[in-house]
């Protein structure tokens, strides 16, 4: 990278970048963990022996913080697929309920909003649609950051909500459904055929909270692949052609997963079954009420702290995940 003609090639500079950015997401933490171990290692013999128990109450945290994070170093060595270190789109869908479902995909956007953002990952709406009554009906993020799908992929699947509708003025309880669908963001240079007769294009208006038109011209763009019946749909940027690349860099994702699940056979482990959305073939679930507890279906991971779960703590179902199916 110091060589003077490292940027006259820049896509094999961007490349070289993003594998050096790959290593250093390894040694980088790794490197941490040691040395904050070996600090605590340092002082815990003269913490003992002066009996200073608030320094000895900081070491123990710190431990707890270092065991915290070598546990996580060794999930991601298990992420070991070719896809895992990649960027990702994450898509959410209201499923069955109506307004509740609705009420519900949104949510669940907040909450990944959140852990994305306690995982210091950069987050983005690409498309959103608005629902009739509340909440919303459909959302697609683009998330960056290392290993964001080898962790994203974890979330794939239909989740189920329980609780009292604050929409029912009988407060009766509701159950709901949202689905999630993940994507690893794929290489420019990994090459997918889309045909022109394949493909169906339509343009309509952005349009943000409450319906009001973001401009007024057909900026957004939805795209729809006829032989697979992909659709996805961008309306992030004012520029029609903007949004024309964005989609069709999520649907070339789209296609490849596709591919290679097809050619594995194992969707397993491209992170779930996509299942039909709706009642009995959910993920996890959530229940409000009667008691508060979030369940895994697949590892059989729970907690009790529904707030603190949609806040984005959601780490110990994403972890339970991967050290069982990888």
């Amino acid at each position: 990278m110091e060589e003077s003609d490292f940027w006259l090639d820049n896509v094999r500079a961007q490349k070289t970048i993003a594998e050096c950015n790959q290593l250093k997401s390894w040694t980088l933490p790794y490197q941490e963990v040691q040395q904050r171990f070996q600090n605590v290692e340092a002082l815990l013999p003269e913490a003992e022996e002066s009996k200073d128990t608030e320094l000895m109450a900081d070491l123990y945290e710190e431990l707890a913080f270092v065991e915290k994070q070598l546990e996580e170093l060794e999930v991601r060595k298990m992420l070991s697929g070719e896809m895992d270190g990649k960027n990702c789109y994450l898509s959410i869908n209201a499923g069955a309920g109506g307004t509740e479902a609705c009420d519900w995909a949104l949510m669940l956007s907040r909450m990944y909003l959140r852990w994305a953002t306690k995982r210091k990952w950069d987050i983005e709406v690409l498309d959103t649609v608005e629902g009739d009554v509340a909440g919303i009906k459909s959302i697609t993020y683009k998330i960056s950051g290392p290993f964001a799908y080898g962790y994203c992929k974890a979330e794939k699947g239909v989740h189920r909500l329980v609780r009292i509708s604050p929409f029912d003025a009988n407060a009766k309880r509701h159950t709901s459904f949202a689905s999630i669908d993940v994507t690893p963001d794929i290489d420019d240079d990994i090459q997918i055929e889309i045909r022109p007769e394949d493909l169906r294009v339509d343009t309509y208006r952005a349009s943000g909270a409450g319906g009001q038109h973001v401009n007024k011209t057909d900026s957004a763009v939805r795209m729809t692949h006829l032989s697979s019946g992909i659709i996805v749909s961008c309306q992030k940027e004012r520029s029609q052609i903007q949004n024309r690349e964005s989609c069709m860099k999520m649907l070339r994702a789209k296609l490849y997963e596709k591919e290679m699940m097809e050619r594995k056979a194992k969707v397993e482990e491209m992170g779930g079954e996509k299942r039909e959305n709706a009642w009995g073939s959910q993920i996890r679930n959530y229940v409000f009420q009667p008691y508060t507890l979030v369940k895994d279906t697949r590892t059989g991971y729970e907690v009790g702290d529904v707030k603190g779960v949609m806040d984005g703590e959601i780490d110990g179902f994403v972890l339970a995940f991967l050290k069982e199916f990888g």
